[in-house]
């Protein structure tokens, strides 16, 4: 698994990587929560009947439904009406009209003794004055009303006209006319007894004569039908609204529900998978907009992505998972998904800010998973309880301080979640039984204690997969009673204070420069392990002033002193101790030239080549291997001063960190000569600490 992480690490420097990777987890996303989909879809026909009782999964608006709510609703509104104010006076006076025409046409036959000329004249006066009226006027109902005497016309215009003037006052709309003018013909006829021709007549000038005095207000009453249309709710069909009975016939209004609802299998519907890509958009989206503002190298900021979107997406699987068993149960089981068991492994394998967004992510993908019956998109409760568990997590591990405490950790979280579930089953709506609630405070208290679970049992294959230190193994490596420290500590107990001295150094150092302080700590301990081999070659293990390099060549001496960082190496290799210790080990002396042999060796003869006397190196390939190299320098030099003050610590890491820099041994590392300022600031404040001046207490005297 490490070579294949090893060959994958070679791809970080190539660009769109990084989006390439958190693409691929996306789609990843979006298929495992397409599988899940509740879009219940059934193969039902038209006229048979259903195979099983169905509710829509969605609320949708029936607009078929509506619009004919709508129509009714504009066919309810009565029309507006206007009465005509002046219909009856105008109305009156065109009877008077045409009577006056008539009356004329009876005097210029009594003129000319000529009713044809008479007749001739009506005609003429009437296409003028009423078209309607000519037409329907016979030539033999013409020729009645000119042999009327002058008296009978002029009692029928008064009387019609005012009859005519009497309708009019009174509302008269489109459906009551017939009646009202008939009303009027008879009337008419009841009072002037004249020949059956003149009466008729007379009943179709009265029939003219009659208008509705109450007519549509065309626009207003289009007002109000808008107005009526507008006020009329659209007609919905709810989420979870039975739709048909198992068992029922299966109508043409039925099925049209069905479709419109999208429970019909052969309808496909592309809408809640675009929203399935955005929710795994959201969620990815987040972890990679962490991944591009977080600091670090490329490096490890790559691994903090793909270690974050691993679990999130084993996370999803296992959610997936535990949604299609939740039927099998009477009651939901989604609350045995250990709720802090992302939040604590990003925790403790990436960063906090890592943790923080994995968590809202994950909350919102549970949300979306395990959501039951007909909720529109979130099951909030349970979107909830995996954030208040995940937080929890969070902040228990802020105070633990080795792998024992992830289960302590997790009891805490066991505990948020009993008192989240408690106070979801006092506010629930939902009436929930004695026993069903010691079920569902069981369900807490095990998520809780399996979310320590799976943190432990997963831990190992992300840092052995991925090459990660996590925080929990840099402290296991920390604890004195590991079997190499206990060796280093019984075989060179001088390198192993050297170690500590070192360590106390280079944590500081790294914390100025906002490195990892701890990491440097613990490879500290193990930088010079490789000196249990041969401890006595070492001067910080040498007792009895006996030193064996006074007896060999400086050639051999120097081979065996460059040794020691092979020979660590090869150690921590079969401890099984991390890679990046490893490396810190082989790193922390660089290139640099074992100076004291080298020159002892230029004293005994010149023909000495300065390459021979270098370390295999490679060079600090981190900030931390090149600030444990300079506070292993820094400490070895300055306790070998007869009497160290400030200013001669202080001129010390100044010549060590130039010799280094001038020697090219940052060359591979992305230390800058700012953080070196700050470096040196560092050390020698430490260094003030440990060789302070002290006052010399006077002797004692005896009397």
């Amino acid at each position: 698994m490490a070579k294949w992480y090893q060959n994958i690490t070679e791809l970080y420097t190539r660009k769109g990587f990084s989006a390439m990777i958190a693409l691929l987890s996306a789609l990843l996303l979006f298929s495992m929560l397409s599988f899940i989909s509740s879009d219940n879809t059934y193969s039902i026909e038209r006229f048979q009947l259903s195979p099983e009782t169905i509710r829509s999964s969605k609320t949708v608006e029936d607009t078929m439904k509506t619009e004919q709510d709508r129509q009714a609703a504009i066919e309810a509104t009565d029309p507006v009406y206007v009465f005509q104010d002046d219909a009856a006076e105008n109305q009156a006076a065109w009877v008077q009209s045409v009577f006056e025409s008539l009356i004329a046409a009876k005097q210029q036959e009594l003129d000319e003794a000529s009713s044809e000329n008479a007749i001739r004249l009506f005609r003429d006066e009437l296409e003028t004055l009423s078209a309607d009226l000519s037409n329907v006027l016979t030539d033999e109902e013409v020729q009645a009303m000119i042999e009327q005497p002058l008296s009978a016309l002029e009692t029928s215009a008064n009387l019609l006209s005012k009859d005519v003037n009497a309708k009019l006052t009174e509302p008269i709309r489109s459906g009551q006319l017939t009646s009202v003018r008939e009303q009027s013909v008879n009337e008419m006829r009841n009072r002037l007894p004249y020949s059956q021709s003149f009466e008729t007549a007379l009943a179709k000038i009265i029939r003219l004569a009659i208008v509705e005095t109450e007519i549509i207000d065309e626009e207003l009453t289009e007002e109000r039908k808008e107005q009526a249309a507008s006020q009329v709710e659209p007609t919905r069909i709810l989420q979870g609204q039975l739709l048909v009975q198992k068992g029922q016939y299966v109508d043409r209004e039925i099925y049209r529900q069905l479709e419109l609802s999208g429970m019909i299998s052969n309808q496909t519907s592309y809408i809640p998978f675009i929203g399935i890509a955005l929710l795994s958009l959201l969620a990815i989206g987040s972890i990679y907009g962490a991944f591009l503002i977080s600091k670090g190298t490329k490096k490890t900021k790559m691994k903090q992505l793909a270690v974050t979107l691993l679990v999130l997406i084993l996370a999803t699987l296992l959610m997936v998972i535990t949604s299609l068993i939740d039927d099998n149960f009477t009651l939901t089981i989604a609350f045995l998904f250990p709720t802090a068991f992302v939040a604590m492994t990003v925790y403790l394998l990436t960063t906090e800010r890592h943790a923080y967004v994995s968590i809202i992510s994950v909350s919102l993908l549970s949300g979306y998973i395990f959501k039951e019956g007909f909720t529109s998109f979130l099951q909030t409760d349970i979107a909830l309880y995996n954030l208040v568990g995940g937080l929890a997590g969070i902040f228990a591990l802020k105070m633990i301080s080795n792998n024992a405490h992830i289960l302590k950790a997790s009891a805490v979280v066991a505990l948020i979640n009993v008192l989240f579930m408690l106070a979801y089953l006092l506010l629930s709506s939902t009436s929930i039984t004695m026993k069903d609630s010691f079920l569902f405070i069981g369900l807490a208290l095990l998520s809780g204690m399996i979310s320590g679970a799976f943190t432990l049992g997963t831990l190992p294959f992300f840092e052995s997969a991925f090459s990660i230190l996590s925080t929990m193994k840099l402290l296991e490596l920390a604890n004195p009673g590991h079997p190499l420290l206990k060796k280093l500590l019984m075989e060179t107990p001088g390198t192993y204070h050297h170690s500590v001295m070192v360590a106390n150094l280079s944590e500081s150092a790294c914390e100025a420069i906002g490195a990892n302080g701890l990491f440097a700590r613990v490879a500290c301990y193990y930088h010079d392990i490789g000196k249990t081999r041969r401890p006595g070659f070492f001067i910080e293990n040498q007792t009895n002033g006996y030193n064996p390099h006074d007896h060999l060549p400086p050639e051999t001496s120097a081979s065996i002193i460059k040794d020691h960082t092979t020979d660590g190496a090869s150690i921590l290799l079969q401890n099984r101790i991390p890679r990046p210790i490893i490396d810190v080990a082989l790193q922390h002396h660089g290139t640099t030239c074992v100076k004291y042999f080298y020159f002892k060796a230029k004293k005994e003869h010149d023909a000495v080549e300065q390459e021979n006397f270098r370390y295999s190196g490679p060079k600090p390939q981190t900030k931390e291997a090149a600030v444990i190299s300079i506070a292993d320098s820094v400490e070895a030099a300055v306790r070998s001063m007869q009497q160290p003050s400030s200013t001669k610590i202080k001129e010390l890491i100044d010549s060590i960190v130039s010799d280094r820099v001038n020697d090219g041994q940052f060359d591979e590392c992305e230390i800058s000569m700012k953080d070196l300022v700050k470096v040196k600031e560092s050390i020698y404040s430490t260094l003030q600490g440990f060789y302070h001046e002290r006052i010399e207490y006077p002797k004692e005297t005896t009397k």
